[in-house]
């Protein structure tokens, strides 16, 4: 099997069922969007030296291929059944590692800047990613059915993504960059 079919030289792609739909549509858009944070997430993963960090992340890929397929088929598919959509368990699940991560990470004072570590570099990026997803899953959400997991999940994630960041900066030994509202100073 050739790895390139050129079905969408003319700018359409098939959703998993068969419709066929612009490479630009908000459908399209917002699983791509979560496939590239998937990638990111992949990125971090190189940088992951904690072990539970690491099969959470796993996870999470595994949860986002599953969303990513899920978004890709409509409700009423002829495929529907082959898919499995994300349910209130993947919510739950992050919800109880965000409560775990945070016994762990820094006390919360400030906002904080993105960057220290790599491992949470590439956190915040993955978080900023999935807020973006997470908007255009809400823009979806306006103009079709797609059930209301997706978006919850992608919000919790964030979460995740945000405390997950914090916690890789002190196992690295990072101080977490801390926001300053005084960056106007007097030059005379």
């Amino acid at each position: 099997m050739k790895l390139y079919t050129k079905t969408g030289d003319k700018g359409k792609t098939g959703l998993f069922g068969g419709q066929r739909v612009p490479k630009d549509s908000l459908r399209i858009e917002t699983y791509g969007t979560i496939d590239e944070l998937n990638s990111v997430l992949g990125i971090v993963r190189t940088y992951t030296k904690d072990e539970m960090l690491d099969t959470i992340y796993k996870r999470i890929q595994n949860e986002l291929f599953n969303l990513g397929s899920d978004l890709a088929t409509p409700f009423g598919s002829k495929h529907e059944e082959m898919v499995n959509r994300l349910t209130g368990a993947q919510v739950t699940q992050l919800e109880k590692e965000i409560d775990l991560i945070q016994k762990e990470a820094p006390e919360f004072r400030n906002f904080i800047l993105p960057g220290g570590s790599p491992a949470a570099s590439f956190l915040h990026l993955a978080r900023t990613t999935c807020r973006r997803a997470e908007r255009l899953c809400v823009t979806l959400m306006n103009h079709e059915d797609i059930g209301e997991w997706p978006q919850r999940y992608l919000n919790r994630l964030s979460d995740f993504f945000f405390i997950a960041s914090r916690y890789a900066n002190k196992l690295d030994g990072f101080d977490d960059v801390e926001w300053e509202n005084n960056t106007m100073t007097d030059t005379n």
